[in-house]
């Protein structure tokens, strides 16, 4: 199973509510990810700079990345806007981060 792993960023004093949102998970994002074939889905944040670390196992080519398209993605874009860096139309900046060590 592909994973992928991207680098997003939270607004300095958002951090709580971020893990806050999250924490609380549409029931319909939910089923949106499970069904693009997302699973073992995971964010780490280093407190210091606000980075955000996301890791996440895929079926196929594609993963939460790629659901921009749909309307309750779109939703939880806009719902995220204020607490971290976001584009133009409001998703994620998103870095995508090259794996360099794996042990099995």
């Amino acid at each position: 199973m592909p994973v992928q792993a991207f680098r997003m960023h939270v607004k300095k004093g958002c951090e709580e509510e971020y893990a806050r949102r999250h924490a609380a998970l549409w029931p319909e994002m939910k089923k949106l990810l499970k069904d693009a074939g997302v699973s073992d889905y995971r964010i780490f944040l280093d407190r210091e700079t606000g980075n955000l670390f996301a890791v996440q196992r895929t079926e196929g080519e594609g993963g939460s990345q790629d659901l921009g398209s749909t309307e309750v993605c779109r939703k939880w874009w806009d719902y995220m806007a204020d607490v971290m860096d976001v584009n133009p139309d409001n998703s994620p900046v998103s870095v995508p981060l090259d794996e360099v060590f794996y042990l099995p």
